[in-house]
């Protein structure tokens, strides 16, 4: 498996792996009305090309099949992560989260932070993310509950 930066042929992939995760394992979490809400019908609601290519977007690449990926923003914001129904506790997401880290640390951040759903917040404090607060947000008239989690990259010298 390898890990990349996205590419512009990986769009679909990565819109299905999206809309597939969030229905059949964040449903472990949300109600079937809050995963539409979350990952609606139609699987491009976003410009992923567009997204992920404003964006340091790591995809793991399983010799063709992405199985994961991740979207780290130049200010230290994690956004999008997700790993691949099938693929879920094998290491992807610690691969991703890694390639993250490294080019966070290239960049200079100090902190990454991330709003992770209950689903991806076991995984986020196993990275070594602190939960900041609960919240209640609000997506195509459903309420999520999720957490502003944050990780500092140095210690203050």
């Amino acid at each position: 498996m390898e890990i990349r930066l996205f590419r512009t042929q990986d769009t679909e992939q990565i819109a299905q792996l999206f809309h597939e995760t969030v229905r059949e394992i964040n449903i472990r979490d949300y109600s079937n009305n809050q995963v539409k809400a979350w990952a609606p019908d139609d699987i491009y609601f976003r410009n992923w090309s567009e997204v992920c290519l404003k964006r340091f977007t790591y995809v793991a690449d399983d010799k063709g099949i992405i199985v994961g990926f991740g979207e780290l923003e130049s200010n230290g914001h994690i956004d999008c992560f997700y790993c691949h129904k099938n693929y879920q506790r094998r290491g992807v997401g610690s691969q991703i989260y890694q390639a993250i880290e490294a080019k966070a640390l290239e960049l200079g951040l100090d902190c990454l932070f991330t709003e992770a759903s209950i689903t991806a917040k076991p995984f986020f404090q196993n990275m070594g993310f602190s939960v900041v607060k609960e919240q209640q947000v609000t997506r195509r008239g459903e309420t999520f509950t999720n957490y502003a989690m944050e990780k500092f990259l140095r210690s203050a010298v």
